[in-house]
């Protein structure tokens, strides 16, 4: 604290203090709830509470992948809660799918206990990274054609641009559109995800499509960011044929479902349906198997690569 670095920027100098993100974490939490005493006006209903022998108990259906995170560094996170909460919180093994059961002699404590690990779970949720896409796909093999002779096009007449290669191409098998991402972390959570899709299918897909497939056309390419010359992701832009808004409409429909069920995280007010056709973390994907996968996602972001896609946008 007392001796920062010092950065030089532009003739002046700064100071680059630490930030202690555990600190900040811990604050948090100590306000959520001091103790069994301050939780008389817990929302009691959110959730079930048995009354047992001992006293009472509750029961939350947690992916094991999440376990660790309530049990914290050296069991601390699950100590703590224990002793503010005056409860006992039993946790199935590593790697087996089960119930984390909270058990306490009052109520209050049992709510308060459940409360907290539910707040830390959502916070924990949110940075995981995505395990599958809502998407609609585009493999017919009419479009897969046509993307292979764009490819071949491209790496023909624009090959000597800066940062093209043959990497960067989706595969012909995965074109789709993107409506969202999503992190299902066990069976009973990508189950969750086939019922509420299906009940979509019956809600309102159906009913917009009038029981027909909905005809696109995909012509013209498109550039992400801001300049051309460093471009990170190419797509691929995408219409209804008989131009009406039906697929725009059921792709937002679809998302705010998805949304409102916990299952998916708001990011756009409308969904922009494009289909990507290059992308420079598929140039990532395979030097990170190479390094044996010890490229995080996160990291790999920061190496990315941008290309020169002038070229390819005239032509």
């Amino acid at each position: 604290v007392l001796r920062p670095t010092l950065i030089r920027i532009e003739g002046r100098v700064y100071r680059k203090n630490l930030i202690q993100e555990q600190a900040y974490q811990h604050e948090e939490e100590e306000d959520f709830c001091a103790g069994p005493g301050d939780c008389t006006d817990e929302p009691c209903d959110a959730f079930v509470v048995e009354e047992t022998e001992k006293g009472f108990q509750c029961r939350v259906e947690v992916p094991c992948p999440l376990y660790k995170y309530i049990i914290g560094k050296k069991g601390e996170t699950k100590k703590r809660l224990e002793t503010e909460t005056r409860t006992s919180i039993s946790i199935p093994k590593p790697g087996v799918e089960g119930e984390i059961v909270i058990t306490g002699q009052h109520r209050s404590g049992v709510i308060s206990a459940r409360t907290r690990i539910d707040v830390l779970l959502d916070s924990f949720r949110k940075k995981q990274p995505f395990t599958h896409f809502l998407s609609f796909a585009l493999n017919q093999p009419t479009i897969q054609e046509k993307f292979l002779q764009f490819r071949e096009e491209v790496l023909e007449k624009c090959s000597k641009d800066h940062g093209v290669s043959s990497s960067l191409f989706q595969n012909p098998a995965k074109l789709h559109l993107t409506l969202g991402t999503l992190v299902l972390l066990n069976e009973q959570e990508i189950q969750k995800a086939c019922d509420l899709l299906q009940r979509c299918k019956e809600d309102f897909v159906d009913q917009i499509a009038g029981g027909k497939p909905l005809t696109v056309e995909v012509a013209g390419v498109e550039y992400m960011n801001d300049d051309p010359a460093m471009t990170d992701v190419l797509y691929a832009k995408v219409h209804m044929k008989d131009g009406s808004d039906r697929l725009q409409v059921i792709a937002d429909q679809l998302v705010e479902r998805f949304v409102a069920s916990g299952l998916m995280l708001k990011e756009w007010d409308r969904v922009k349906l494009h289909a990507t056709v290059m992308n420079t973390l598929f140039r990532k994907d395979q030097s990170a198997e190479e390094q044996n996968n010890t490229v995080t996602g996160k990291s790999s972001f920061k190496e990315r690569e941008s290309f020169n896609g002038r070229n390819i946008l005239k032509v």
